[in-house]
C-alpha cells in the first residue's frame, strides 16, 4: 500500500474514533431528554448526575469494544452483511456495559433511557458508516444516463463485489456495470447492488450484445489457467476491451480496485502452466558467492541480478558494455537491495584485457554469461559483429573464467542455435561448441591447446590477454537454451502493442510461423538451476509446452483490446526476414534427452566433433571476422554442419 493510501486511511480512521467518541457521549443523554420532554430543567439532579460520572467510562469502554469488532479496521465503502453484524455485536457488548455498569456504580435509571439510548447510538455508529455507500447506490439507480463506459463484470465473488462498488463510488468516471457473469448456478438471476448476475461464461458473447458492453473486467484473482484462457477465448469473440486482475496479492492486501486492473497479456494466453520451480536449492548454492553476469544490463541479465541480488551472495559483479542498461539495474539494486555488495563495470566481452582485469581483481565463483547480439535480422547484415561479439567474445570469457580459477560458468544460449538458418543462431550454436570443448579439455587435462585465439597471430603474452591455464583448472561450463522471451528487449509482444495503440497496422512476417515462449522469470529460473545441476558439458533445455502461431497471437492481442483484426486493425504480412524460418527447434536430431531433478528441465546430449580441429577453425574465424568480409558466412557453414542460410528463403 502507499504512503499516500496509508495516510488517508489513517486519517479516516481518525476521524471515525472521534465521530464515535462523540457518538457514544451524547447518545444516553439524547434519551434522557426526551425521555423529560426535552426540558433539560426538570432532569433530576441524581439522573443527570449518575449519566456525567459514567460517561467517561463508558466512553472508554465502548471505543475498546468498537476496536477489537474491528470496527475501524473495515473498508466502509465496501461494507456489507459482516460489517453490519459487528456493529451489532458491538452494540450488544455496550448496552450489556452501560445497563449494568450505571445502575450498580450509580443510579438505576427510567427504562426509556436504556432503551432509546442504545437505539440512538446504534442508528449514529451505524448511519455515518453506511451513508456515504447508500447516497452513492441511490445516485447509480437514479443516474441511468450515467456517462463513461458500458461495463461487463466477470465474477461476483469477494473480489467482483468489492471491484463493483469502487466503479459505483462514483468518485472517477469509470462508467456503469451493466450486468455479471458468474459460472455458479445459485448466483445467477439474482443481483447485487442493483446489477443483475445473467448468467455462466457461456452467456458472455449473449450479454456483451444484449447490453452493448464496451469493457469486460475480470474479476477472479484465484482462477487457473485452463478456465482464464477459455474465458479470454470467448471474450475475444465479443468486440470488448479486457481487463483482469492480475493475482490474489491485491485482495490480501484489501486494495482490489479499478486501478488494480491491467491489461490481458499474451502471459494470460500462454497454453502451459508458469514454471513453478524449488529455488531454495539454487538459492543455497548462490548464497556466500562471487558470482559476474555478463550482459547484466540487459533483459535476462538484469532479471538474472534481481533474483541473484535477493539471496545473500558475497559479492554481484554486473558487467556490461551499454552504460544506461547497467546504470538502471545498478540504481534499482541500490534501492532495492542496500547491503548488496554490488559492483557495476563497464566493459566488452571482447576485450580480453578488460576481463582479464575483472577475473584478477575480484575472483568470480560463478560466471553467468548473458552478453550477446540477438536480433536475427541485424546480425544478418553484420554477420562479422555477431562472430565477434557472441562468439569470440564467450571464448574470452570462458577463457579468463578458466585462467582465473572460477569455479561454473554459465552460457545463456537459444533454440535459434539448433539448425539455424541465421548467422545470429549459427554464433550461438559455436557458442555452446566452445564451452563443449573447454569442458572437454579441463576434463581431460588437455588444455594446452585452448590459448588458439591467443597464439594465432603471433607470440602470445600478457599484453593481448593472454595468460596459461592452471594446472589444477577445474571450472565446469555449461549452457541453457530456450525460446523467445516474453518482455524482453526488442521481443514481438511490445512491438505488437506499440502497433495497435498506433491504430495499425500490425505486422506479421508470415501467417504460419510459429514460436515457443517463456516469461524472463521462468527463464532466469532455468538459468539458476542449470548453474545448480552442472556437471559439466551439459545443454539444459526447458520443456516449454505446445509453440504458439504469431498470426494467431496478434489477432488474440487485438480482439483482447476491443480492436476487430483486419478491420479496426490490419494484419500486415511482410514475409520471413533474412536469415528466418517458419518454426525454431529445442534439440538437433543427434541430441537425446536427459531428466534433471525438475522434470520440466532437460538435458541435451553433446554431439560429438573434433575439439582440435574446432578450434583451428575458431581461430581462421575470428581472423576473418576481424577482417570484416562475407567470407565469415563460409567459415561458419564448415563449422556448424547444422548451418543452412539457403533454407531461410
Amino acid at each position: 500500500m502507499s504512503k499516500q493510501k496509508a495516510g488517508r486511511r489513517e486519517a479516516i480512521t481518525i476521524g471515525l474514533l472521534l465521530y464515535d467518541a462523540v457518538a457514544v457521549s451524547i447518545a444516553f443523554f439524547l434519551a434522557l431528554w426526551f425521555r423529560f420532554d426535552g426540558h433539560f430543567a426538570e432532569i433530576p439532579a441524581r439522573y443527570l448526575s449518575a449519566y456525567v460520572k459514567f460517561a467517561p467510562i463508558y466512553l472508554i469502554a465502548s471505543i475498546l469494544t468498537f476496536s477489537l469488532c474491528r470496527m475501524y479496521r473495515s473498508i466502509w465503502r465496501y461494507a456489507g452483511h459482516s460489517e453490519l453484524l459487528r456493529i451489532i455485536l458491538a452494540t450488544m457488548i455496550t448496552f450489556v456495559f452501560q445497563t449494568v455498569g450505571i445502575t450498580f456504580l450509580y443510579q438505576r435509571m427510567p427504562l426509556t433511557y436504556y432503551v432509546f439510548g442504545i437505539v440512538i447510538q446504534f442508528v449514529l455508529t451505524v448511519g455515518i458508516r453506511f451513508s456515504y455507500r447508500l447516497i452513492l447506490a441511490i445516485a447509480s439507480q437514479f443516474d441511468e444516463n450515467k456517462k463513461g463506459l458500458r461495463i461487463m463484470l466477470v465474477g461476483a465473488g469477494a473480489a467482483g463485489q468489492m471491484l463493483l462498488h469502487d466503479i459505483q463510488q462514483g468518485t472517477r468516471q469509470y462508467g456503469r456495470v451493466w450486468c455479471i457473469i458468474d459460472d455458479d448456478p445459485e448466483k445467477q438471476g439474482r443481483y447485487v447492488d442493483g446489477v443483475p448476475i445473467v448468467g455462466g461464461r457461456d452467456k458472455i458473447k449473449e450479454a456483451a450484445e444484449k447490453y452493448q458492453i464496451d469493457n469486460i473486467y475480470i474479476a477472479i484473482p484465484s482462477v487457473s489457467l485452463p478456465e482464464r484462457k477459455e474465458i479470454l477465448a470467448i471474450c475475444s469473440e465479443t468486440s470488448c476491451k479486457v481487463k483482469m486482475l492480475p493475482g490474489l496479492y491485491q485482495f490480501v492486501n484489501e486494495e482490489i480496485s479499478v486501478s488494480e486492473l491491467k491489461d490481458v497479456s499474451i502471459t494470460d494466453l500462454l497454453g502451459r502452466e508458469p514454471i513453478q520451480s524449488d529455488m531454495e536449492e539454487v538459492f543455497r548454492f548462490l548464497s556466500g558467492k562471487t558470482i559476474l553476469v555478463t550482459g547484466g544490463g540487459g533483459s535476462i541479465g538484469s532479471e538474472l541480478c534481481r533474483q541473484i541480488a535477493k539471496h545473500n551472495p558475497r559479492q554481484l559483479i554486473i558487467f556490461d558494455v551499454y552504460e544506461n542498461n547497467a546504470y538502471d539495474i545498478q540504481m534499482e539494486l541500490q534501492d532495492k537491495c542496500p547491503e548488496l555488495n554490488l559492483v557495476t563495470l563497464i566493459g566488452s566481452v571482447r576485450d580480453s584485457r578488460k576481463l582479464n582485469s575483472v577475473f584478477a581483481t575480484y575472483h568470480p565463483e560463478i560466471v553467468f554469461h548473458a552478453a550477446a547480439h540477438k536480433h536475427v535480422p541485424l546480425m544478418e547484415d553484420s554477420p562479422c559483429e555477431a562472430i565477434k561479439n557472441n562468439a569470440i567474445g564467450t571464448y574470452k570469457t570462458a577463457y579468463a573464467a578458466l585462467m582465473y580459477g572460477c569455479k561454473r560458468f554459465v552460457l545463456i544460449s537459444t533454440d535459434k542455435a539448433v539448425n539455424p538458418t541465421n548467422i545470429m543462431g549459427a554464433s550461438k550454436r559455436i557458442c555452446e561448441m566452445i564451452i563443449q570443448t573447454f569442458d572437454a579439455k579441463v576434463k581431460a587435462k588437455e588444455t594446452g591447446d585452448l590459448p588458439v585465439l591467443f597464439t594465432h597471430f603471433g607470440t602470445a603474452s600478457e599484453a593481448n590477454g593472454y595468460r596459461p591455464v592452471p594446472e589444477d583448472a577445474a571450472t565446469e561450463f555449461v549452457a541453457v537454451r530456450f525460446g523467445n522471451v516474453l518482455g524482453s528487449n526488442g521481443s514481438v509482444i511490445p512491438r505488437f502493442k506499440k502497433q495497435i495503440e498506433a491504430g495499425g497496422p500490425v505486422t506479421v512476417t508470415h501467417p504460419e510461423i510459429i514460436r515457443y515462449f517463456m516469461t524472463i522469470p521462468e527463464a532466469v529460473s532455468l538459468v539458476l538451476q542449470a548453474g545448480t545441476y552442472a556437471k559439466g558439458g551439459e545443454i539444459f533445455v526447458l520443456d516449454m509446452g505446445s509453440p504458439v502461431k504469431i498470426d494467431t497471437l496478434a489477432r488474440n492481442l487485438i480482439k483482447l483490446s476491443g480492436l476487430r483484426p483486419d478491420i479496426d486493425i490490419e494484419i500486415k504480412y511482410t514475409g520471413l526476414r533474412p536469415g528466418e524460418k517458419l518454426f525454431e527447434e529445442k534439440l538437433m536430431s543427434e541430441e537425446g534427452l536427459k531428466t534433471t531433478p525438475n522434470k520440466l528441465i532437460h538435458i541435451g546430449c553433446p554431439i560429438p566433433f573434433d575439439n582440435n580441429a574446432f578450434l583451428r577453425d575458431l581461430a581462421a574465424l575470428m581472423r576473418v571476422a576481424y577482417t570484416n568480409t562475407d567470407e565469415v558466412r563460409t567459415i561458419v557453414e564448415k563449422m556448424v554442419p547444422t548451418y543452412h542460410p539457403k533454407d531461410a528463403a
